[in-house]
């Protein structure tokens, strides 16, 4: 295991925040301070300065993250080769999902892998899609599965299967007896959306953007960053608003919502992201190969 001083040192040089992370580390914000003092005490130089309430890396600090960064990659090997020695695949496997992913495929996927191999610990945190990105890329989550195209250029991604997105209205609202809706169609009425950086609302508003309506020009009544919240608002009668079609599965059959296509089919492919390592574990290895077989479309082709 690596000194407890240079991982918490690390998440605070790639953060440039103690608060964030504390959150990360699932420490308190005390004890992460005094962790890098102990470092800093220990090199005998300081690696952070602190202004007008921002910290920022001295040029010690620069070096000590490089070294830092190396000594956590060289840990992280030698403890997945120890583990792949005992021919035992087993660990902590940490992973990020956007909500509707992490609550309507991921269940399914993370019984059978641990059912394959029960000395796994999968770990799994969800938030939107642009905070998985960003842990991804940050090495505090070892893979995540994304609602919409990364964006960034140190990640590995793969198009997963693909979900359509539907329009969702109250059961009396006047657009429940529509076979179709168009985009424009939307522009009067209160609508209400996913917060910025969801995936969700990424892909929706490029698609107004293609079918030639600004998002800007929407009636966004509510801005909500909780799936339920959403449709609770709807089935209120308080605004029609664009969701993934599996999400609403329970409340079509039960009559308290209505589904309306739109007239341009919205579809977009789910995203698998990693990082661009050297190394990458046996265990990661075979999650990503399950992922592969259980969700990854046949069609589908990694790029970089």
């Amino acid at each position: 295991m690596a000194d407890r001083r240079i991982q918490v040192f690390y998440t605070v040089a790639k953060q440039l925040s103690f608060t964030k992370a504390a959150e990360l580390l699932f420490m308190t914000q005390p004890a992460v301070t005094f962790q890098v003092k102990q470092f800093e005490e220990h090199l005998n130089t300081r690696l952070f300065e602190r202004t007008h309430g921002k910290i920022a890396l001295t040029p010690a600090g620069d070096l000590a993250m490089y070294y830092a960064e190396k000594i956590l990659d060289l840990n992280a090997e030698m403890e997945a080769r120890m583990a792949e020695m005992t021919g035992q695949m087993s660990g902590p496997l940490m992973i990020g999902a956007s909500t509707t992913i992490a609550e309507y495929m991921l269940p399914r996927i993370l019984g059978d892998f641990k059912a394959k191999f029960p000395q796994v610990q999968a770990r799994l945190t969800v938030a939107n899609s642009e905070t998985i990105e960003n842990r991804v890329n940050d090495h505090t989550l070892d893979v995540g599965l994304i609602e919409a195209p990364s964006h960034h250029p140190n990640l590995t991604t793969a198009a997963c299967c693909e979900d359509e997105l539907l329009l969702i209205c109250a059961p009396g609202h006047a657009f429940a007896k529509l076979a179709k809706i168009a985009p424009r169609q939307l522009a009067e009425i209160p609508y209400i959306s996913r917060e910025l950086g969801s995936g969700t609302r990424e892909v929706i508003d490029q698609y107004f953007r293609d079918n030639g309506m600004p998002p800007e020009d929407l009636n966004i009544v509510m801005e909500l960053g909780s799936r339920e919240a959403i449709k609770g608002a709807v089935e209120a009668g308080l605004g029609v608003a664009i969701v993934s079609g599996s999400t609403v599965i329970k409340e079509l059959k039960l009559g308290d919502l209505v589904a309306v296509p739109l007239d341009k089919p919205l579809r977009r492919q789910l995203t698998l992201v990693y990082a661009q390592e050297k190394f990458r574990s046996k265990l990661l290895q075979s999650f990503l190969d399950f992922v592969d077989t259980c969700l990854i479309s046949p069609s589908a082709k990694s790029t970089k």
